[in-house]
């Protein structure tokens, strides 16, 4: 059982890891390090998350998960209505609980436990959201063997107390990530079947998921490995499909269940930074039946809501930004939002230092351009 004093060097410690990871996959492997000193677990599963949908994307670290349960993990998190689901830590304002805590120490209640903890012989289960200001960018799973201590309502604490912590270097990383340049390639399409297993892909496809980080701690046995049927006309898919595309496909049964809201629908980046999306649907006249996944390069309107959430800019802030990125002056501004000129300029200042620049063109290329303005020298891609 952490104490107060424990809990105060965890947050410390995680304070420093946030402030000095040079990226996501850094600022992962090494919150996990720290908090595995206060507070110790046999596994963990730790994903970063678009904040509009709470899908995995990358950063992404996974210890300790058998081949073939990164699969059922989402589609249990969409398809079945269990004890401590991510979307309900994320409404209730607890940023952090136990399985045990939850199930008055009767685990059997949740099929989580029943059909994935137990079977890989875990015994509880410690899950937490990273949020900030309402939104999440990231999720944890830590796990326990039999034969050891329950997680205790103190553990609980000491993960809920540094989960804005984590959240807010996240959100950083995203808002700092590496301008990248489209690259020429056309959608990629992927075909899964009714049982969740890769039937077919285009060439396209197979190049996206190369792009895909699928995080550098994954093993191979954690990983969704796939062969492509002999009969589909491209060549053998060689490697892991990313935990992103697996939740997405999950996403798209619960969607056409009626289970989640649609569409089914994921933002991505690429290995070099670029901005990807994701769309999956079902086919066919049951949730059963065969899930289509596109991916293709973001557009700005996919890319837009979560680089200015990454900022932390107010409502109003967001919407003197979108009139910025289409040219008006301050004077039009305060006429277009009945505002006062003056108020204004004291958004646009507030701006510039959330965003560290120090003119619109600066922001404007920060905001857009550097993260997602199509390059016009490439031939055949069209600006959005």
């Amino acid at each position: 059982m952490p104490t107060r004093g424990a809990a105060g060097k965890a947050h410390a410690a995680i304070e420093r890891v946030a402030e000095t990871a040079a990226n996501g996959d850094e600022l992962l492997e090494r919150v996990d390090a720290e908090l595995r000193k206060h507070l110790p677990y046999d596994g963990a599963t730790w994903f970063g998350t678009d904040p509009a949908t709470l899908l995995s994307t990358s950063p992404a670290r996974i210890d300790g998960i058998e081949a073939g349960h990164c699969e059922t993990f989402w589609e249990r998190e969409f398809l079945v209505d269990d004890t401590n689901l991510f979307r309900d830590l994320h409404r209730s304002g607890e940023p952090a609980a136990a399985l045990r805590i939850a199930t008055e120490d009767r685990p059997v209640r949740s099929a989580r436990y029943r059909e994935f903890l137990s079977p890989q012989g875990y015994d509880d289960e410690l899950r937490a959201v990273f949020s900030v200001a309402g939104t999440t960018w990231g999720i944890t799973a830590l796990y326990r063997e039999r034969g050891r201590p329950a997680f205790t309502a103190e553990e609980c604490d000491l993960v809920a107390n540094v989960a804005s912590v984590i959240a807010s270097a996240l959100r950083t990383h995203v808002a700092g990530s590496t301008p990248w340049q489209l690259t020429p390639m056309s959608p990629g399409l992927l075909m899964f079947d009714g049982g969740g297993s890769l039937m077919s892909t285009n060439t396209e496809a197979s190049q996206w998921l190369a792009e895909i980080d699928c995080g550098p701690q994954l093993s191979p046995g954690s990983q969704a490995w796939v062969e492509i049927r002999p009969e589909a006309d491209h060549r053998l898919l060689e490697t892991g499909l990313p935990p992103s595309i697996i939740s997405l496909v999950a996403r798209a049964r619960a969607v056409f269940e009626g289970h989640e809201p649609g569409p089914a629908r994921l933002r991505l980046r690429s290995r070099n930074g670029q901005w990807l999306v994701a769309h999956a649907s079902c086919m066919g006249s049951s949730s059963d039946g065969p899930v289509t996944v596109v991916i293709e390069p973001a557009k700005s309107t996919d890319v837009a809501p979560i680089i200015v959430e990454a900022y932390a800019l107010s409502p109003r802030e967001r919407d003197v930004v979108r009139a910025i990125a289409r040219g008006l002056s301050s004077a039009e501004i305060a006429t277009e939002l009945f505002l006062s000129p003056h108020t204004v300029r004291d958004y646009v200042k507030s701006i510039f230092e959330k965003v560290g620049v120090s003119s619109r063109g600066e922001l404007v290329a920060q905001l857009f351009a550097d993260h997602y303005a199509v390059p016009l020298h490439v031939s055949g891609v069209h600006a959005p």
